[in-house]
């Protein structure tokens, strides 16, 4: 009796199919997570960069400005985080992407964040 050498005809297609599986979940969720790491960013620049007294109008202005530079066009600023200016700038980022995946599943993607005026510019 010969001994089988090597991988089935089976296993070779669970392991194609499964790496395809994957490629296609990395694909998927890599966008909405490296735009989330870009508005993260640009809060705490601008958060670092801009005066104390700043209103919550001019600084969604100015955010909304650095997104488009940043080519983060899929997300509005005034719809994905809330600035206050109570003793110090805050901004709470809190929002859900959705992305088709396959057939009638879709992945759900949930970004929150809080940012502190003070806490950032310590850092």
């Amino acid at each position: 009796m010969r001994n089988q050498k090597g991988a089935s005809y089976i296993a070779i297609l669970f392991a194609v199919i499964g790496l395809a599986l994957i490629a296609k979940v990395l694909i998927a969720v890599w966008g909405p997570y490296w735009d989330d790491r870009v508005v993260d960013s640009q809060i705490e620049e601008l958060i670092q960069s801009s005066p104390k007294n700043i209103t919550p109008e001019k600084f969604n202005s100015q955010m909304s400005q650095r997104l488009e530079m940043n080519n983060v066009r899929d997300l509005k600023f005034e719809e994905i985080a809330k600035v206050l200016n109570v003793d110090g700038l805050q901004v709470k980022k809190n929002y859900e992407i959705r992305k088709p995946f396959l057939l009638n599943i879709d992945i759900v993607l949930k970004f929150e964040k809080d940012f502190d005026q003070s806490s950032v510019k310590a850092k």
